[in-house]
């Protein structure tokens, strides 16, 4: 009786948990426009939002915390928090896939895909809204030369589309280090390796317009789909006897994985481990099915990415590209789940 209480109580916690995680998310989005060279008080940040619509903000331009907040922080604030949602939701999608907990959403080769458009656009002298669509347009044909070469193969297993995905995106990254060899060293070099490094320091509205619709879209779609990722987690012969579709799903979470880390990608540049070690975090805390830990990944991973783009932008007088930030305390963190956790088997965390 005293365990069915004990039991019955962190139930209730874990389905709470997402609801205060989405309330801190909003307190640190309100808190990280509060950060710049140019302080703006809690209150007055508070007083900005809630009386202006952020998308084609009309105000006085003689206002300066208006400004600050509404037309320089306020972009890069959605920006972050959007692709740390996409990239955790995706994390733990792939996870449930493959049953793996080493996989991240860049599998697919979609990353390296649109890695390979951007520094091709910014080769090519193109506008920002050029880099992110040829960014973007690159990472999906990267996801179809990988489904392409899987297909060839003629099997539609996992493992030959994770090797598909290698070949792909070892082909795509030696063609950036080719692109970075020929570029102007003066002039068009530093700008490819910044932002292959990572960086959300040329956030706009219309970037948070297309990284918005992606996830509403694809994100929608990953939580309508949470049961049958549940099913798939079984394993494949379980999946296939309660009458799943494993092909089929299992290309289409891809699909949606794939769709969401290519408008990351071609907004910010890498941004990496995102995917791999807040779903990790998501599964301590709410355990392995996906009705709680999709919902508590986004959230997790819109609350991390927030953090470590504060941290990148106030550490020091020179921002930081967040791409090496996510690297350096990414990987230390990794290494403590996967000791923590080997033990136990990635579904018993």
């Amino acid at each position: 009786m005293r365990h069915d209480g004990v039991e019955s109580n962190r139930h209730r916690v874990r389905d709470a948990l997402p609801i205060l995680l989405f309330v801190l998310l909003i307190l640190l989005m309100l808190f990280s426009l509060t950060l710049g060279r140019y302080p703006v008080p809690f209150g007055e940040v508070a007083r900005i939002v809630f009386t202006t619509f952020p998308i084609n903000a009309v105000g006085d331009y003689e206002n300066a915390p208006w400004v600050v907040v509404e037309i320089v922080r306020m972009p890069r604030i959605l920006l972050v928090t959007l692709c740390g949602m996409g990239l955790a939701m995706s994390g733990a999608a792939m996870q449930g896939v493959f049953r793996n907990p080493l996989v991240g959403p860049e599998i697919a080769g979609v990353s390296s895909g649109a890695a390979l458009g951007g520094v091709a656009a910014i080769m090519l002298s193109w506008p920002a809204l050029g880099v992110v669509g040829l960014a973007f347009g690159s990472g999906l044909a990267a996801l179809v030369a990988a489904f392409g070469l899987a297909r060839i193969a003629g099997r539609a297993s996992t493992l030959a589309l994770v090797l598909s995905g290698v070949i792909v995106g070892g082909f795509c990254g030696a063609l950036v280090g080719l692109l970075q060899t020929l570029a102007d060293p003066m002039v068009k070099l530093p700008s490819i390796v910044y932002w292959l490094l990572g960086s959300f320091a040329g956030a706009t509205y219309e970037k948070v317009a297309i990284v918005a619709a992606v996830t509403l879209v694809a994100g929608t779609l990953l939580l309508a789909l949470r049961w049958r990722i549940n099913l798939l987690s079984l394993g494949e012969t379980d999946a296939r006897a309660l009458g799943v579709n494993v092909e089929l799903l299992r290309w289409s979470l891809m699909g949606l994985v794939a769709v969401l880390v290519a408008a990351q990608v071609s907004v910010s540049g890498g941004v990496g481990w995102v995917g791999l070690i807040v779903p990790h975090l998501a599964r301590m805390l709410v355990g392995p099915e996906h009705t709680r830990l999709l919902p508590t990944s986004a959230f997790l991973g819109g609350i991390y990415l927030l953090a470590m783009d504060d941290i990148a932008r106030s550490l020091t007088e020179q921002e930081i590209p967040i791409g090496l930030l996510t690297s350096v305390v990414g990987t230390p963190i990794f290494a403590f789940l996967f000791w923590k956790t080997q033990s136990k088997g990635w579904a018993r965390e």
